[in-house]
């Protein structure tokens, strides 16, 4: 089941909500967890049963890492957490990648298992093991309850598009959590924006994006109407979810962390990485770049710690290549930055904005190429590779057509408009008017929104690689 849909919007969480508020605070989190349970079950019914034996799993390990914390069994059941959570993580969602692989090199031909990719297991999977392993660090205690651990992990607001939300972040939310109604209608305000990002401007431009790919009259122009437009769909489709996330889980009680940070005003590739997609970041940072010693080690080392997370962070996103090869790519510069461009990008702000987001424009084109042949023709596209015009007629059509919205994509991807409302709310007069204002706004926003689904209008998902 999608956020962006009507089932959702219309029937699921209305009902959801309704429960969830008349039952006692002792149901609540069982009131979740089924709810939860059947969010899942709505698009993928038999890999509830998976995720169902991750949490018990990671229950139980939990429980004995914790009885035997200090002892040598403790690093045993933690290693086999990571061994049941990986391994199951390995086989479904790159099993085929490495049979692939193994054929082309050895020139094989092992079948494919062709295995469906459970929707959400690759947040899920973090999320449990970010628990086994602070129970192991002595971080949090193990949770004593099923049911509080499995709401944590299977909890709908954040199942299938994140945030990774750390169970060290909501342990005592889970039994502790306050519900107001200013913290209730933060929330709706949240998730209605974010709602309005996904469907009215990261659809609109991935239709954009979609066009493009089909299209026969491609030139430098329009490939570069491409990256721009690719660029703002995934930023304002992944907002969107966490946007709509943080809100549920507002309304629910839970505090999320901010997932994303305007990431686009970044004026170098470390600032970018900062702001974006923080909860993966900080998960790789704390989990992996840290215990393999971070910053404390010699160059080599370093170089070895900092590829091996940026390898592992795109690998992350898909079982292809392009995605592997997109997280060195940040590495390298990375790297860079690091070693050499510090100084200099602080000292120079325009050219650092402009290298930054030259930079970005260019991962986010290899990142929407099906295979590294694609990615080699659409990087090499923006720069006029194989006699490629420079402007087309497709290109002047489309951005006629689209060209107001990547304009309030551009705008609204900055923290600009935020900084307007807040200088003039300074005067009372408009604040005043912006708390009369604001209810319909955001009322117009859901009807268009919903008006959009009704209509059948281009929805994708683009998880189901998560």
């Amino acid at each position: 089941m999608l956020f962006s849909s009507i089932p959702f919007l219309y029937y699921f969480l209305p009902i959801v909500l309704i429960l969830y508020f008349i039952a006692p605070k002792v149901l609540k989190n069982s009131v979740l967890l089924i709810s939860s349970l059947v969010f899942y079950a709505w698009g993928e019914p038999k890999y509830i049963f998976l995720m169902i034996a991750t949490v018990l799993s990671g229950y139980a390990l939990g429980l004995l890492i914790e009885k035997f914390r200090g002892k040598a069994l403790s690093k045993v059941f933690l290693g086999l957490a990571l061994l049941i959570d990986l391994g199951a993580l390995a086989y479904f969602k790159y099993a085929d990648f490495f049979i692939e692989n193994f054929n082309a090199v050895t020139g094989l031909s092992v079948p494919l298992l062709k295995i469906a990719l459970p929707i959400g297991i690759s947040f899920y999977t973090f999320q449990i093991l970010s628990y086994n392993i602070d129970v192991f660090r002595g971080t949090v205690k193990a949770q004593r309850n099923p049911i509080n651990l499995a709401t944590y992990v299977a909890l709908f607001p954040q199942l299938i598009a994140g945030p990774i939300v750390r169970y060290k972040d909501i342990e005592t939310q889970l039994t502790q959590r306050k519900h107001s109604f200013s913290k209730a209608s933060e929330g709706i305000r949240r998730f209605i924006i974010g709602l309005s990002k996904k469907i009215i401007l990261a659809n609109t431009l991935g239709e954009l994006c979609d066009i493009f790919m089909q299209s026969g009259d491609k030139s430098v122009a329009f490939y570069w109407l491409f990256a721009i437009s690719y660029m703002l769909q995934i930023y304002f489709d992944f907002s969107g979810h966490s946007d709509m996330a943080i809100g549920l889980g507002k309304i629910l009680g839970f505090e999320f962390m901010e997932n994303f940070n305007y990431p686009f005003i970044s004026s170098s590739i470390t600032e970018f990485w900062r702001r974006w997609h923080i909860s993966l970041g900080t998960w790789f940072r704390d989990y992996v770049y840290i215990p393999m010693g971070g910053n404390r080690v010699g160059k080599l080392r370093l170089l070895i710690n900092i590829f091996t997370v940026w390898f592992l962070t795109g690998f992350w996103h898909g079982a292809e290549w392009t995605f592997a090869i997109w997280g060195l790519y940040f590495g390298v510069f990375l790297t860079i930055e690091k070693f050499f461009l510090t100084d200099f990008l602080k000292k120079n702000k325009v050219i650092s904005y402009i290298y930054t987001f030259f930079l970005v424009a260019i991962s986010f084109v290899l990142f929407s190429a099906g295979d590294m042949k694609q990615a080699v023709s659409y990087i090499g596209g923006l720069f006029g590779a194989g006699n490629t015009p420079l402007v087309s007629n497709e290109f002047l059509y489309y951005f006629k057509s689209f060209g107001t919205v990547i304009l309030i994509g551009i705008i609204g991807a900055t923290p600009l408009p935020k900084k307007i409302i807040e200088k003039l709310s300074i005067n009372d007069g408009f604040e005043k008017a912006w708390e009369i204002i604001e209810i319909p706004l955001l009322v117009a926003l859901l009807i268009v929104s919903t008006a959009y689904l009704a209509d059948g209008s281009f929805n994708p998902f683009l998880y189901f690689r998560f």
